[in-house]
């Protein structure tokens, strides 16, 4: 079995990070908490909206506690370098008190940041961001997104045309130092991580779709248009910030909007949801060293707990 082979969180961290990935819905709670009961363990969220304060019962908040969730307000950017330092900074807290620590969830471009590095970037500029955002209030963001592709077709080739956050980011890069967005990821100079890469996924695609579906309805039962309804009437939000671009949230914002029904959001919010699976299971094709554990197996937890045990030095102390 194999891993992504590099240097740890930080000389006190001599273990690899313990990562347990997987597709939404795919049943990686559950499999967490038993790990982290058995391993002595805390649980980081890996999650880019359970950051935000107010999005519960639409991001499957869970009661058992996890690092880094409800940390940021809605109305806030929170990037993939917040949630590197925010784990690292997790992760020696928990050591400092003998303890372990899993990182659980399904935002993979945290977990590619937290284990393959991040570019040494210039810092957002606040007054160019707002320039940026005001270009693409007036243009529109697919005419922005057509802006990158000349000067830096590599981002752009990755990008939706309308995945306002990230093209106003490589838009950014390039005109604070003249250096595309991909040539800095090229040339960083991080250090990788060494980690222990569990996916977990169910055998049958049709039976993820079956549990987001049953989830997606189980979630409405439990109030999830009245908690956006919340966010609604706050009159500070929009739908182009990442917290309410959440999947889920945006068509439940759109209902609320009087854009569509209460039963086209759900519908949209289920196909949205699935194609969320769809693009985490194909970033998780493409990782190396991966150990892909089916989540409908009797046996599962099981399964990833041994993995998880042959790497591991002794319990620490």
């Amino acid at each position: 079995m194999s891993s992504i082979s590099c240097s740890c969180v930080d000389d006190k961290v001599s273990e690899p990070l313990i990562c347990l990935m997987g597709p939404t819905a795919a049943g990686k709670t559950d499999t967490a908490i038993a790990l982290a009961e058995t391993f002595n363990a805390e649980l980081i969220s890996v999650d880019s909206a359970l950051v935000y304060r107010g999005l519960t019962i639409g991001a499957a908040q869970v009661s058992y506690p996890h690092h880094l969730v409800d940390i940021r307000d809605p109305a806030d950017i929170y990037t993939a370098a917040d949630f590197v330092s925010d784990a690292i900074e997790a992760a020696q807290e928990a050591r400092s008190r003998g303890k372990r620590t899993i990182l659980v969830g399904g935002t993979m471009m945290y977990f590619k940041a937290l284990i393959e590095g991040l570019a040494d970037m210039p810092a957002s500029d606040p007054a160019l961001r707002a320039e940026i955002e005001a270009d693409a209030a007036a243009r529109g963001w697919p005419a922005l997104h057509r802006e990158l592709e000349l000067i830096d077709p590599a981002a752009a080739a990755q990008l939706h045309p309308n995945h306002s956050q990230r093209i106003a980011r490589a838009l950014e890069v390039f005109r604070l130092s003249g250096v595309p967005m991909s040539q800095w990821r090229a040339a960083s100079k991080q250090s990788k991580k060494e980690a222990i890469c569990v996916a977990l996924m169910p055998a049958e695609r049709k039976t993820l779709h079956e549990r987001i579906e049953s989830r997606f309805d189980t979630m409405l039962a439990q109030g999830f248009v009245d908690e956006v309804a919340a966010l609604y009437r706050r009159g500070d939000l929009h739908v182009d910030l990442p917290a309410i671009r959440a999947v889920g949230y945006r068509q439940i914002w759109s209902h609320l909007s009087g854009e569509c029904s209460l039963a086209e959001a759900r519908d949209k919010g289920i196909a949205a949801t699935r194609q969320l699976a769809k693009r985490q299971i194909t970033w998780l094709r493409s990782w190396t060293g991966l150990n892909w554990i089916d989540s409908g197996a009797e046996n599962t937890q099981e399964q990833v707990k041994f993995k998880v045990r042959n790497y591991l030095a002794p319990p620490l102390s």
